[in-house]
């Protein structure tokens, strides 16, 4: 079988010793040897997703048999669908689920304006009884992986409309995609007594039908990059961020799922499951739910006290108290020569232990207590710890000052205070706990001893006593600790993925900088003792000379005749500084240069760049396999070039989390990070598409669909075949099958004016060929290059527009009376306007048999110039000719800048004087952004230019506070 697609994994991993923060690593206070429940990630609340305006319907749909699994993708079907639970398109143009099958047909899609709620108590369904007698028999449950489809190397491929497949018709012969998805009960690996489409919709806010075509989506191996352009209509117009979140959120789903069904048979093997167990551990959402229920079961080196307790026999004393205590009598358990049992203390402890294990693992219990601290305030705290105070570094204990004595409430807290503190006491500087008022307590006590746990017969007022004292010793023994995990668990889970997908927008936003093309460029890495590394490339990235110059050591003057010398020779007029050590010498340097107009007739202009991974870049094997005659210094000196002239195409060559627009990304789940960075990179480098012809591996390997062995081998490919000609090629090349040419057809790109050049040489060449054929020359031997003749160029592989839609494109030009050949051209834009303003979107879809998405991207690769890139859009470097002093400074000062990082609680912005100043997340305002920026839901990232204002100048401490004015 040829190797899957791929795909990043974004499953949600249980976190190592070294990865969890300290506090998860605590024992409760007063008891030491209890084993400790330790909370994993929780699902953070997804706010920036559409808000649910339809509820799931009853599903009754039975599972998709494995034989409609391994079907042929291309299948005739009658026009009537017989389908359980359709998704069609309705008039407002959103998708709705329609009724099932078991009404009639004819019936209207019923509306669904109730927002589902999350049920108090969830009842155990018919499956759970099911599940329940396969468990306590001695079948074991079905761990069984999902069949996992062959790529079939068919002649055509016929591209999965998911549920079923690409459908022609007679009536229809592009394949009309038929969105039903909703009709195929999802069936997941490990049942729960939840529904997973339900359950994934409320932790997402994302609207039933959409989860669950994307858990289908999913499970057939469809990349983001895929879905968020092709299958817009399945996905309500997600953006590629929210289908990371539910993806992510479906993996943490599975986790449970997966670990629930693991400690079932555990439990099952141990003799420990019963139904009322088994109950619980299936309702489950969460890994914190689970460990909970499952902690009393789980074997330790001495076991738990209330076990203890129950080894000596004191649970049936414990139920009597508060079932039948009238006929209690616990001096009949007094036993003088056993421990813990040898007078009637020893034996109340033990009733009391076994009674306070029993409230803690409460449902009702805990619930009360959970929803009686979200009405309180409740803070967390910190303080600087007494032993950093007396043997700590000062430098460290500085860095922390604002939180040596820090009180906030846990609902207003901010993600970037939550991992400061945590990072704090992980090095021992901080000490933080959770503080829960007294009144909560109290409360709680009153509520347990009157209501929750009333004894349902008249108490002694010994055992009335124990009771009370049973209470107290749960809450602070067991439940105090487990909340104040809970709490710390969910502040950290839910800043660590802020921090994640903060890093993801940076990234994002830093990959698709704009190009500088056309221009040869002079890259400067600084340096004082060792010199500044001097690399010039041409407009096509080649390199043209490097060099070495030592600016700062008293040769400013020699060495300046020799930069000129060069500038000169290569017609270079644009200089790159990178910004590491010795950057405001460098500038300053060419700027007085730039001044006196030493470099004239040139009209020399200069910037700064990130070099953040460059000299990680440089000793790589990727670098030293692409330049392997240069010193690595001088290979970071053309990567800093190279970064202005295809930003993408440069920083795609390092590790995403060595480029540094990120926030504390050293304290976050590393497993997290790295697949929502690749992800980013991934769908940045798709959307942007790529040259098939010219670019490189590494560039290659990161579009949707491939991966190293796919992109090595079309690289193999080309340089045996020459240059790919169209896009159906690419189904010659090893280990690219259906599902994967599906994936990556639509972000591959192809210059036409090079191919027709290219079609043309070996259109002569075959012809003088043939003539020494005819003469003998060649014999009966065939050439091999008569399968090149027979492929010819198809101007539509220079568009986004996937080979699934060809047939719709080319019908839609007939009717707008356009040729392939007039792509990008005005007279193309006129005729798509004509026939756009008499019909309309919606009846010129209509007419094609399509959905409007699948026609709005035909025109856009219809009109979109030759060549077009959405990088274009989006800021290039800011190039300057003078330098600003720190101290030149004033308040009130107006000027321009670029963002360089931004944070929760504000962004960065290079002005231009060495240090970047901070614009509070209060100075940035919704009037202020631009409107394109919002309609991109940008927000402000790294490489945009801004216009501001400053407000302070703090010159011991350097540090600059600026305000927004306007972004240009």
């Amino acid at each position: 079988m040829s190797s899957l697609p791929r795909r990043v994994k974004c499953v949600a991993k249980a976190p190592t010793s070294e990865e969890l923060p300290s506090f998860l690593n605590s024992t409760s206070e007063s008891e030491e040897e209890e084993e400790e429940w330790e909370p994993k990630s929780k699902i953070a609340k997804r706010s920036r997703l559409p808000t649910k305006t339809e509820a799931k319907t009853k599903k009754t749909a039975a599972p998709r048999s494995t034989v409609a699994r391994k079907m042929v993708k291309k299948v005739a079907i009658k026009e009537e669908m017989d389908a359980s639970l359709p998704i069609a398109p309705v008039e407002d143009n959103k998708m709705q689920l329609l009724k099932p099958k078991e009404e009639n047909a004819g019936t209207k899609p019923k509306s669904l304006n109730r927002t589902p709620e999350v049920p108090k108590k969830m009842e155990i369904n018919s499956f759970q009884e099911r599940n329940q007698n396969s468990l306590m028999s001695d079948e074991k449950p079905s761990t069984s992986v999902p069949v996992v489809k062959q790529e079939k190397c068919e002649e055509e491929f016929a591209f999965d409309e998911p549920p079923s497949k690409k459908i022609k018709l007679n009536a229809c012969p592009e394949g009309k995609p038929v969105k039903n998805l909703g009709s195929k009960k999802i069936k997941e690996e490990f049942e729960m007594n939840w529904d997973i489409v339900q359950a994934l919709s409320e932790v997402t806010n994302v609207e039933p039908w959409v989860c669950a075509n994307l858990i289908w989506l999913f499970q057939e191996e469809n990349t983001i990059p895929f879905i968020a352009r092709y299958r817009k209509e399945l996905i309500n117009n997600l953006e590629a961020d929210a289908l990371r979140e539910v993806q992510h959120a479906l993996e943490e789903l599975r986790t449970v799922a997966k670990k629930t069904h693991t400690m079932i048979q555990k439990l099952k093997k141990e003799g420990k499951l019963s139904s009322c167990l088994l109950k619980g551990l299936l309702n489950c959402r969460t890994l914190e739910e689970l460990d909970h229920v499952s902690a009393p079961y789980k074997t330790g080196s001495k076991g738990t006290k209330a076990q203890r307790a129950k080894q000596l026999g004191l649970e049936p004393a414990a139920l009597s108290l508060l079932q039948n205590p009238v006929e209690l009598n616990l001096f009949s358990y007094i036993r003088p020569n056993t421990k813990g049992l040898a007078n009637i203390q020893e034996v109340e402890a033990g009733v009391q232990h076994i009674l306070a294990d029993i409230f803690a693992k409460d449902k009702d219990t805990l619930d009360f207590i959970r929803k009686l601290c979200h009405q309180r305030y409740i803070s967390i705290q910190s303080t600087l710890a007494k032993v950093s105070s007396k043997n700590g570094n000062e430098k460290d204990i500085d860095k922390f000052q604002l939180y040596h004595e820090f009180s906030c409430n846990i609902k207003n807290i901010q993600h970037h205070q939550i991992l400061a503190i945590n990072r704090g006491e992980n090095l021992k500087i901080l000490t933080v706990k959770v503080n829960i008022p007294d009144g909560v307590k109290n409360e709680f006590y009153w509520w347990c001893v009157n209501e929750r746990w009333r004894p349902k017969q008249f108490l002694k007022p010994e055992f009335m006593r124990l009771l009370r004292s049973s209470v107290e010793d749960a809450y602070k023994r067991l439940i105090y600790p487990l909340l104040c995990r809970e709490f710390r668990s969910k502040l950290t889970s839910d800043a660590e993925k802020e921090s994640v997908m903060m890093f993801g927008r940076n990234l994002r936003q830093l990959l698709l900088t704009s190009p500088v093309r056309g221009r040869a460029l002079m890259g400067v890495d600084p340096g004082y003792k060792h010199g500044c590394k001097l690399a010039i490339i041409s407009p096509t990235s080649q390199i043209l000379h490097t060099d070495v110059v030592y600016l700062h050591s008293g040769q400013g003057f020699r060495e300046a005749e020799k930069i000129k010398r060069l500038l000169l020779q290569y017609n270079c007029s644009t200089v790159v500084i990178g910004n590491g050590t010795a950057c405001r010498e460098t500038e300053a340097y060419f700027a007085d240069l730039i001044m006196k107009k030493y470099f004239a007739p040139l009209d020399v202009v200069y910037c700064i760049v990130s070099e953040a991974g460059a000299s990680i870049y440089s000793v790589s094997p990727e670098a030293s396999k692409e330049m392997p005659d240069l010193d690595p210094n001088l290979r970071s000196a053309v990567s800093i070039a190279r970064r202005v002239q295809d930003p993408l195409a440069e920083l795609v060559k390092i590790e995403p989390k060595h480029i540094g627009v990120g926030m504390y990304q050293h304290d976050v789940s590393q497993t997290l990070l790295k697949a929502t960075l690749d992800s980013v990179v991934e769908e940045c480098v798709s959307f942007v598409g790529v040259d098939i012809n010219i670019c490189s591996e590494i560039l290659l390997r990161h579009i949707a669909g491939l991966n190293t062995n796919r992109a090595k081998n079309i690289i193999e490919w080309r340089e045996k075949n020459g240059p790919f000609i169209n896009r159906e090629q690419l189904k010659e090349v090893k280990g690219l099958g259906p599902k994967t040419f599906q994936q990556c057809a639509g972000f591959i790109r192809f210059n036409q004016e090079y191919i027709k050049t290219f079609c043309s040489n070996k259109k002569n060449e075959l012809g003088n060929r043939a003539l020494l054929t005819k003469a003998g020359a060649l014999g009966k031997k065939k050439s091999k290059l008569t399968s090149c003749a027979s492929q010819q160029p198809n101007p539509l592989d220079q568009t986004c527009i996937h080979p699934e839609s060809y047939n719709i494109a080319m019908r839609f030009l007939s009717l707008i009376g356009g040729n392939a050949n007039d792509i990008g051209k005005s007279d193309m834009q006129q005729k798509v306007n004509a026939v756009i303003q008499k019909e309309g979107l919606e009846g010129t879809a209509k007419r094609l048999n399509t959905t409007v998405h699948t026609l709005q991207l035909i025109i856009d690769g219809l009109t979109q110039p030759e060549g077009y890139d959405i990088r274009t859009d989006f800021d290039k470097p800011d190039f300057k000719r003078s330098i600003v002093c720190f101290e030149d400074l004033s308040v009130g000062a107006v000027l321009t800048g670029k963002v360089e990082n931004a944070t929760p609680f504000g962004v960065f912005v290079d002005i231009g004087v060495g240090k970047a100043g901070l614009i509070p997340v209060r100075n940035i305002t919704e009037a202020k952004l631009s409107k394109v920026k919002k309609r991109r839901s940008l927000g402000l990232g790294p490489g945009e230019r801004v216009e501001v204002k400053v407000l302070n100048v703090d010159i011991p401490r350097l540090r600059i506070t600026l305000d927004l004015i306007r972004v240009l």
